[in-house]
């Protein structure tokens, strides 16, 4: 039992570094555009056009930067999913392999973030600058983006949080249940296979919904929708049974307690 209990420090650490990850991504997307959080370095008149933006070595720089970065994130994430690289760090990891992804992927998206190069002075999609725009465009932005994240800590809900954190699977492990993908149904099976992304309309709208759209939020946003749209393959099977569960959840959330039945 010992050596079984050592394992829970190690994906409580795996779970706290993807929470705390999770927070940032929050400041990062969300907080950080929509409050100012990058400075601009110059006025409306120093941003370049898009034909200019592409032989301007101090825009292509920055953005060839962040786009490696991105790429690192994705093939990282992309890599350790993949079936062969999932049995290889099973057999070496085992009951940890998906605390060890989950911290990877931490790990893979905080070097995004901590190292993301701004372009300020690139050309932009769009702006709001003039009233009543200024005033109404980052506030809407803003109440989307809190819909979008309270949607998505829901949906987390609904799912099996525990479980696509790594901690389920320890805890079964230290109590000798097995492993819990074993005790889910072939209709939930099918579900994960085909959905890796549970909110995949909710992160789209936080990468697009922004008050201004610069050069290098347009290629966080394109790369992500691309990687999200490829990873996101639902058929009516799969909405039928997302649809059963949450009827089920819902129902269970709103069956009076047994005090309150007396």
């Amino acid at each position: 039992m010992a050596p079984a209990l050592l394992l829970v420090p190690a994906a409580l650490a795996s779970f706290i570094l993807a929470f705390g990850t999770g927070v940032e991504f929050v400041r990062f997307t969300s907080l950080q555009p929509l409050l100012g959080g990058i400075p601009e370095s110059g006025g409306p008149d120093a941003r370049q056009g898009w034909l200019a933006a592409l032989q301007d070595r101090s825009i292509l720089a920055p953005l060839a930067w962040d786009l490696g970065l991105l790429l690192l994130f994705v093939g990282q994430h992309s890599l350790m999913a993949a079936e062969r690289m999932k049995a290889w760090t099973s057999r070496y990891f085992g009951v940890l392999q998906r605390s060890l992804y989950v911290a990877c992927t931490a790990l893979a998206l905080q070097l995004v973030m901590r190292y993301w190069e701004p372009v300020p002075r690139g050309p932009v999609l769009w702006e709001a600058r003039a009233e009543p725009w200024a005033t109404w465009v980052p506030l809407l932005c803003f109440v989307l983006h809190v819909i979008s994240w309270l949607l998505i800590f829901s949906i987390l809900l609904v799912f099996d949080y525990a479980e696509l954190m790594g901690l389920k699977q320890v805890y079964y492990h230290v109590l000798g249940l097995g492993e819990p993908l074993a005790l889910k149904s072939p209709r939930a099976l099918r579900l994960f296979s085909h959905l890796r992304h549970p909110v995949c309309v909710e992160l789209l709208t936080v990468l697009w919904v922004v008050p201004t759209l610069g050069t290098d939020r347009l290629l966080l946003a394109l790369l992500l929708t691309l990687y999200l749209g490829l990873a996101h393959g639902l058929d009516q099977q799969d909405l039928r049974y997302l649809r059963a569960q949450l009827q089920r959840k819902l129902h269970l959330l709103s069956r009076p307690q047994d005090g309150e039945a007396e």
